[in-house]
């Protein structure tokens, strides 16, 4: 199926590994003109350059109001953004300090109200564009082991339902994509290190997790970070063009309901 996003300007964030990566790699073998974000200059380069069809890195901090900027001023018009830079941490609700909260608050949610406040302008005058955040099922069914994460993807739905009304009569979309438990290679590393602390290997961890932490989920396993990044892809380009300010699941039926 072709896209038809060829030419079209892409911006992800956090997108060096993970499921970031995997979505800058699809876009760009769409044909879409891609920029790479990552913190660093080194693991940018390297990603852009591993992706290839053209695409370009930035490095730039987008969990402050200065990376942001940074980041916008380097990037020039952007047709799609994709808000998907974010952090995770399991962590007892009692203990999560102040700065915790703030610093999930501003890489989760402020990064993609910047960016987004930055290039929305732009696309309203062009009558086009793709505003996707990367939120997740944990925004729906807040998980008890991080309720500070949770917390900040229910905060991304929010937006996109806000964020859409002002795209009413225009070409201009803003939606939301809710990945269930992924296996990116943050989630992998975690994991490897929980089995090995409990003496089973990663398959028996998988399948013990998901009987006792996740066990709504139908698929009953960790998704590809490319079967996340193929529904993203779609949801930027012009085929897409019906839906807008949607929660839009990849979350394995973990979510209960329709």
């Amino acid at each position: 199926m072709d896209l038809q996003l060829k030419n079209k300007n892409a911006l992800v964030t956090g997108s060096t590994k993970g499921i970031g990566y995997a979505i800058a790699q699809v876009l760009a073998q769409e044909g879409a003109n891609v920029i790479v974000n990552g913190r660093s200059e080194e693991s940018t380069k390297k990603a852009a350059e591993a992706i290839g069809h053209g695409a370009r890195g930035i490095a730039a901090d987008v969990g402050t109001a200065e990376g942001c900027a940074k980041l916008i001023a380097e990037a020039g018009q952007v047709d799609i953004l994709v808000n998907n830079a974010g952090i995770f941490e399991p962590k007892a609700f009692v203990d999560i300090p102040s700065e915790d909260w703030q610093r999930f608050y501003d890489v989760n949610v402020m990064s993609g109200v910047r960016l987004t406040q930055a290039v929305f302008p732009g696309m309203l005058e062009r009558n086009w564009g793709r505003v996707l955040f990367i939120s997740s099922e944990s925004g729906v069914q807040i998980p008890a082991e991080m309720v500070h994460y949770g917390m900040t993807k229910a905060a991304n739905i929010a937006l996109v339902n806000g964020i859409a009304r002002l795209t009413k009569g225009t070409h201009v979309t803003v939606n939301a994509v809710l990945p269930g438990p992924t296996g990116s290679e943050g989630v992998e590393e975690f994991v490897g290190e929980l089995a090995k602390e409990n003496n089973l290997s990663k398959d028996e961890f998988e399948k013990e997790f998901f009987a006792s932490a996740r066990p709504t989920s139908l698929i009953q396993r960790f998704a590809e970070v490319e079967e996340v990044a193929n529904t993203v892809a779609y949801y930027c380009s012009p085929l897409s063009s019906a839906t807008n300010g949607a929660a839009i699941r990849v979350d394995g039926g973990v979510v209960l309901g329709t």
